[in-house]
């Protein structure tokens, strides 16, 4: 350690999560972005009643709000979109196509707001600005030339209800199910896992339940930086005593101390609150084996006579128990260890403390959902939950954690490429046209009908589509061979610059923004992730008299595109109460949408299994049956294996970059860096410094990420760690979970070797 060579943009950061760091990062994103009068007044706004939701997390609002309710990372947020810098068409005049694919994500986004409807034009290689209404009718012109079939409507989580409700409506009139969304790329096994499990695939807790819980087990995610809000949640539990556990490959900053910048103590005396009680870093793809290891020992506790299991729970309320608990038996200790990275000790410890909690809340994020074993993964946890009835009692459940602050609400109101039959019949009933049946294209489904030339246009309501996907070598280039893409965004990214035979890039308003239809302002609405539907109102003034609401666009859109329509589009826009009533009629859980959003806070959708009611093919909730911890062991133990996991770092936000540190990892200003165990640089005869050569390994194409920076890190051993979306030239498209679709852009099996001439 004391030897350890400096490595340029890599120091130790000492401090805690949160506290005086996050008010300077904070301090500095506002300095870089807007003017300092403006962005007080903004940011107060932040997560009110009478304001706008986050574009960030989609952690819930306190019922009793303190005076500000925005972290670090959503100041960032906020900022970047109500940012003063703008693109204009003079910008794309003089920048082509071909030399802007040249600047880095970062500098893409950097540029600023956009400010006209585009069009790519050829000829000069540029973007130029076009008329709204001549856009939407030669888009509607080439999609009356296609199948439906051969056109992906791809959704980002930042859209509304408002606007997601009518972009499926718009897609399913026109004739597709082909709906590939971010859910697809991050909490897909979530949706597909928990309705096995419990009926509904999504959390079961409220923001109140972390009140009275007497147990939180924290798996595969990082709060700090990722849902920024919790860490005030886990703060004030820590402080009155819950036990944390903590399971996650790498140290991170936030789950181990965090002080709050609300607490005036803490900020006083430079303080701050320890939050794991205890740490497993458990290896990359080694949760399945970790659960079952927890699962193993509780069943063996409640076999010694010790009663911790909720047998009277389990026979009124579940099914499948007898195979699960075989299952369990015939897992032996050796492979759970191997597969796990951890010891059987440290793993029954987690066992006794669960039995001794009456109130347990287990909360998880994209370590366990992106795997190939993800829907796997999910079940498990519900599994875990289930031996002592953890569901429908205060202080317990499930809690997902939802990356942006919609992502959920799209999945309500009918984003998704596997309608049910229940839905389609309730839309069917309401606009009398028939619906299309077949079930569409997931993201992979779609990129991979790029790829294979089936694809013919692609539809983006926000996002990054190509670059939030693996194997960019294979996904840049199909995008040139579509017949049309549309891009409905706030700022330029790289998948804009992938330009098809015609391209449109559409700037939408932001949730900052004022948006101003017929009728006067219109307020959206958003779904957080534990299900409360909350309104959201912009107040800014839009970054250009151009810029249209994404409802206004997608009306626009629709209307151009299908000229018999029953559904009339542009009267819709005028009012967005109006959607809300189509969504009151055709949604379940959204009856009196209008009168109930007007209540500050919003409402609550239900939640059977709170009330224990399981909506299962059989009604009750049930167990899952996990076979495949010894295939695990062989895999992630293999010998000079390593499982590569795909990162964000703290300025970061899905593929938005906001700045080039990373804080709390010690990394600034660059993020050409592979985090590596201590012992693993050794056994590969690295040293922390070394550039390498990574290499997948997996068959098919061999895929290599080269002269990347290996640093020291506390990380599990047989795991290493590199930033997304720089890692993704790992990843494979077809490597995923087979369940859900989801990629697996975390434990894929690499060889890290050095780099040839360092």
């Amino acid at each position: 350690m004391a030897n350890r060579r400096d490595v340029p943009g890599v120091r130790p950061y000492d401090g805690p999560a949160g506290g005086w760091g996050a008010l300077r990062a904070t301090a500095q994103a506002v300095h870089e972005q807007m003017d300092s009068f403006k962005a007080p007044i903004t940011l107060m706004r932040t997560n009110q009643p009478d304001g706008f939701d986050c574009p960030g997390c989609a952690w819930p609002d306190k019922e009793h709000r303190s005076t500000f309710q925005f972290c670090e990372n959503g100041a960032k947020a906020v900022t970047w979109e109500a940012t003063n810098k703008r693109v204009t068409p003079d910008f794309f005049a003089g920048n082509t196509v071909s030399s802007l694919r040249m600047l880095s994500d970062y500098e893409l986004e950097d540029k600023g707001r956009l400010t006209h409807p585009l069009v790519y034009d050829r000829a000069t290689d540029t973007f130029r600005a076009v008329e709204w209404e001549a856009a939407f009718a030669r888009i509607g012109e080439i999609l009356r030339g296609i199948s439906p079939q051969q056109v992906e409507f791809y959704t980002s989580g930042r859209a509304s209800n408002e606007a997601a409700y009518l972009y499926q409506l718009f897609a399913r009139e026109y004739g597709t199910n082909n709906f590939p969304d971010c859910s697809n790329m991050c909490h897909e096994p979530t949706s597909v896992g928990l309705p096995q499990s419990i009926g509904i695939g999504k959390g079961t807790v409220s923001l109140e339940d972390f009140d009275s819980c007497e147990l939180i087990i924290s798996i595969g995610h990082n709060p700090g930086t990722n849902h920024p809000r919790m860490m005030g949640t886990l703060h004030e539990a820590s402080r009155r005593g819950v036990p944390i556990l903590v399971f996650n490959p790498l140290r991170e900053r936030a789950l181990e101390r965090f002080a709050d910048p609300q607490n005036w103590l803490e900020m006083a005396t430079y303080g701050s609150t320890q939050i794991a009680s205890t740490y497993y870093q458990v290896d990359g793809g080694g949760d399945a084996a970790a659960l079952l290891g927890i699962i193993k020992a509780l069943l063996a506790m409640d076999a010694e006579g010790q009663n911790v299991l909720d047998h009277d729970f389990i026979q009124a309320h579940t099914e499948g128990f007898e195979d699960f608990a075989a299952g369990v038996a015939a897992t032996s200790w050796e492979d759970i260890e191997k597969a796990s990275g951890l010891a059987r000790a440290d793993l029954e410890q987690v066992a006794i403390a669960y039995a001794k909690s009456n109130a347990t809340i287990v909360t998880y994020g994209m370590g366990i959902t992106q795997h190939n074993k993800g829907t796997a993964n999910v079940r498990l946890i519900a599994d875990l939950l289930l031996l002592r009835g953890n569901f429908g009692k205060p202080g317990a459940g499930i809690c997902p954690l939802r990356g942006h602050s919609n992502v959920q609400g799209n999945r309500t109101v009918g984003i998704t490429e596997k309608p049910s039959d229940s839905f389609l019949a309730q839309m069917e009933n309401e606009f009398g046209f028939k619906l299309p049946r077949e079930h569409g294209h997931d993201a992979v489904q779609a990129m991979q009908a790029m790829i294979d030339g089936t694809a013919k246009a692609l539809i983006c309501l926000g996002g990054n589509f190509a670059v939030a996907l693996p194997d960019p070598e294979q996904s840049f280039p199909a995008m040139a061979k579509l017949d049309l893409s549309v891009h409905i965004g706030t700022k330029l990214n790289r998948t804009h610059l992938l330009v098809a035979k015609e391209t449109y890039v559409f700037p939408c308003l932001g949730r900052t923004e004022l948006d101003m239809q017929a009728s006067g302002p219109q307020s959206v609405t958003v779904e957080d992730s534990m299900s409360m539907v909350h309104a959201s109102v912009g107040k800014l003034t839009p970054a250009s008299e151009q810029l249209r609401s994404e409802p206004a666009i997608i009306a626009g859109m629709a209307n151009a595109t299908l000229p018999n329509s029953k559904v009339p589009w542009l009267d819709l826009i005028t009012d967005y109460d109006k959607i809300r009533d189509l969504i009151d009629r055709t949604i379940p859980g959204f009856e009196a949408f209008n009168e109930r959003i007007r209540t500050p806070g919003g409402f609550r959708l239900p939640l059977p299994p709170t009330e224990r009611k399981w909506t299962t093919p059989t009604g009750k909730a049930m167990f899952s049956v996990y076979g495949g911890v010894k295939e695990d062991a062989d895999v992630l133990g293999g010998k000079n294996v390593l499982r590569l996991i795909t990162l964000r770092s703290h300025d970061q936000y899905n593929t938005t970059i906001y700045a080039l540190d990373d804080r709390y990892r010690g990394v600034f200003g660059r993020r050409d860096v592979l985090f590596m165990n201590e012992d693993d640089l050794a056994a590969n005869g690295l040293e922390h410094g070394d550039l390498v050569d990574i290499e997948t390994l997996l068959p098919g194409r061999p895929l290599r990420l080269e002269k990347i920076t290996a640093i020291a890190y506390s990380i599990a051993k047989g795991s290493v760690g590199a930033y997304y979306p720089e890692a993704n030239v790992l990843v494979p498209l077809d490597y995923i979970d087979k369940e859900s679709g989801t990629p697996s852009y975390k434990s894929v099996p690499v060889r890290v070797v050095r780099s040839k001439g360092s």
